[in-house]
């Protein structure tokens, strides 16, 4: 791609630029979230910022360049958010709660991380495959997850074939339809699993599953 040189602030007003990017991301952010990647405009995006498209192209050089750096972005917060997670001094089983009550409350406090996620998804992923920051960047959940089933392996209190990945893939999973698919389910069984008042019953009720899935009897060959 050609490479743009940068712009003239408009007004004549010297605008920082970490913040005129923090801005065009969010405003993305939204407009990717809402529209998909093929609805979504740069024209838009730009006349919600206040800025102009060549502006866009100067700090992010293209769409598609801009939709991976809103995914980088997106996936970073969800990281920083499971860098927080503390299960020291709890059992096994308590910080598997702890854990899964956490990717709940991540995907329902960010539904447009979920969409956004969908839309990658629905792209084959090729944008996140082309990202090296999210290439090289690992789970801190992932990691938590793995010390946890170690512990509860070496004191008998989880089977001993489970699989970290299988469990994040559990929990998420579950957190994720329940964001993702809230308005199709409602629409085709009439109830809505966004719904504040079972907030508490679908939060217990993934950590009862996880739970249930780790101490249960592996099943006979």
């Amino acid at each position: 791609m050609t490479s743009v040189d940068e712009p003239s602030r408009p007004g004549g007003r010297d605008r920082d630029a970490a913040r005129t990017r923090a801005e065009i991301l969010d405003v993305a952010t939204q407009e990717f979230a809402r529209a998909g990647y093929d609805g979504a405009r740069v024209d838009e995006i730009a006349a919600r910022t206040r800025t102009t498209k060549r502006m866009i192209y100067y700090y992010f050089g293209g769409k598609e360049q801009l939709f991976t750096a809103v995914l980088e972005r997106a996936y970073e917060a969800v990281r920083e958010a499971e860098q927080q997670l503390d299960v020291t001094g709890l059992d096994p089983v308590a910080a598997v709660r702890r854990l899964a009550e956490l990717i709940f409350d991540q995907h329902e406090r960010h539904p447009d991380f979920v969409r956004l996620a969908g839309i990658a998804n629905m792209r084959g992923a090729e944008h996140i495959a082309a990202s090296a920051q999210l290439g090289r960047a690992g789970s801190p959940a992932l990691d938590v997850i793995r010390r946890v089933l170690a512990a509860g392996r070496e004191s008998g209190r989880f089977r001993a074939d489970v699989d970290a990945v299988d469990v994040h893939a559990l929990i998420s999973s579950f957190c994720f339809f329940r964001i993702a698919n809230r308005h199709t389910f409602r629409a085709l069984f009439d109830r809505d699993l966004a719904d504040p008042a079972r907030r508490g019953h679908y939060r217990t009720l993934l950590g009862d599953t996880v739970i249930a899935y780790l101490t249960a009897e592996r099943p006979a060959d």
